[in-house]
């Protein structure tokens, strides 16, 4: 869980009860270094309480509808999940490997991206630029040099 953030004034600002199941799932993806997928949430949450996998995915979408959760691409169908930039988290670029599927935060100054330009270019409005950089990880990469044959 994030100390910084107050889950249920979180949701309360946004007009959201500060139900239990509501407080673990934001608490699980808070206090995660990685955005997790809903089979991770949904896996965690359920080890101490019970839970339906189909109240995961509604909660899911209602934070993400709020803009308390993000959703982030893995470049399929599935999603993963973390928490939306507010005072205690920054926005910031995701790292995906290709072969594990795993994803990870990367720092915000890693890579920055300047909305301003795009938005005097860009005649619409812009509610979100999501950034995910892709290719394989350092433990992926460490299991090819170890299998090669010598």
């Amino acid at each position: 869980m994030c100390r910084f953030c107050d889950y249920p004034k979180m949701l309360e600002k946004v007009d959201l009860q500060p139900t239990p199941k509501r407080l673990k799932i934001l608490e699980i993806i808070g206090g995660n270094d990685k955005p997790l997928s809903a089979q991770d949430i949904f896996k965690t949450i359920n080890r101490t309480d019970g839970i339906n996998r189909v109240t995961v995915y509604r909660i899911l979408d209602l934070l993400v509808e709020n803009g308390l959760a993000e959703r982030i691409s893995t470049g399929g169908r599935s999603f993963n999940y973390g928490m939306a930039p507010n005072d205690h988290h920054s926005p910031h670029p995701h790292f995906y490997c290709t072969r594990c599927g795993g994803m990870e935060c990367l720092n915000p100054e890693s890579l920055t991206v300047d909305p301003v330009p795009l938005l005097r270019m860009f005649p619409g409005r812009i509610d979100s630029v999501e950034v995910r950089v892709d290719g394989i990880c350092g433990n992926c990469l460490r299991t090819d040099q170890t299998s090669a044959p010598s």
